[in-house]
């Protein structure tokens, strides 16, 4: 009987949380086509924050990255910002 609550406080926490940070174990947790699009709903808005006008194509091009160093980024402010800028040089290269 001790196992059960414990379970159940497993279970608690890989269910995503809605404004809670996105686990490694909550993304495990989806279907591999649900991953993307949960990293994407963090990602966007803290991009936002950083590159209004380009918010939507920069977290496009943060979402072909790996799953895991995405988690990274949304736990760095600062590796956020270095992608973000990394982003802005590609996408003026491609205007520019």
């Amino acid at each position: 009987q001790p196992a059960a609550p414990q379970q159940q406080q497993q279970q608690q926490q890989a269910a995503p949380g809605a404004g809670g940070p996105l686990t490694a174990a909550a993304l495990a947790a989806a279907a591999p086509s649900a991953q993307k699009q949960m990293l994407g709903e963090k990602l966007y808005p803290l991009v936002m924050k950083l590159q209004p006008q380009l918010a939507g194509k920069i977290t496009g091009m943060m979402l072909e990255m790996d799953n895991s160093e995405l988690l990274l980024i949304l736990e760095s402010e600062q590796q956020l910002r270095n992608k973000v800028f990394e982003a802005m040089r590609v996408i003026e290269q491609r205007t520019g």
